[in-house]
């Protein structure tokens, strides 16, 4: 049974539970945007996928096994503690501005996870410019937002067990989240895309995916 007969796409909503029943030593966390994610990527012949995240073996054999795609794997999240760490903040939208190599309109996918709550506006501005220039058209990008103030400073690995659930792994980070960002603010920041769907789960995240006009 391919990809496609195993998810179907579903009735939008706007709220859903916040985890799934727990694995032993690790709990799951519910995700609906994945699923509608990957069935857009199913859409295109040998996809091309951008991960900001740190490597997680898991989660490239998961993309690899069911969409045979290409994975590019772009820490922005190292990228971003290294600044913390140096105090050089301020030069991080310039450095983001030249960080991808990938040509314009070259990638059907891009897993942004919430890394721009962990930027200031500047930065996290240059970042949405450049995942839209390389974005391809009718491509799809999935951002995950918080909606509370966090209790403590920490990045989090989000471990894909299947299509409809996730681990949550923290590890340390050197730079807390930022102010929340509100609807209209993140659909500025990417004003060359537009929101397909929106998600709010019970944990404090939103999902929200974004298309790329196919004109």
């Amino acid at each position: 049974m391919g990809l496609l007969d195993r998810i179907a796409p579903r009735r939008n909503e706007t709220e859903v539970p916040a985890a799934a029943p727990a694995s032993v030593g690790e709990p799951l966390f519910a995700t609906k945007a994945l699923r509608k994610f990957l069935i857009n990527l199913t859409s295109h012949e040998s996809p091309v996928l951008l991960d900001l995240g740190p490597v997680v073996g898991g989660n490239v054999t998961f993309f690899g096994e069911q969409l045979g795609c290409k994975i590019f794997v772009e820490d922005i999240f190292a990228d971003l503690d290294r600044h913390a760490r140096g105090g050089t903040l301020d030069a991080l939208p310039e450095f983001l501005k030249t960080r991808f190599p990938q040509a314009d309109g070259s990638v059907d996918g891009i897993l942004c996870w919430d890394i721009i709550d962990y930027m200031d506006r500047a930065a996290a501005q240059a970042l949405a410019n450049e995942l839209t220039r390389v974005l391809r058209p009718d491509g799809a990008l999935l951002g995950f937002f918080g909606t509370a103030p966090p209790r403590d400073s920490r990045y989090t690995k989000y471990v894909i067990v299947d299509e409809v659930n996730l681990k949550h792994r923290p590890y340390p980070a050197s730079r807390g989240r930022q102010a929340i960002l509100l609807n209209r603010d993140i659909i500025r920041l990417f004003h060359g895309l537009r929101v397909s769907d929106s998600f709010l789960l019970q944990n404090n995240l939103r999902e929200i995916l974004f298309r790329k006009p196919a004109s």
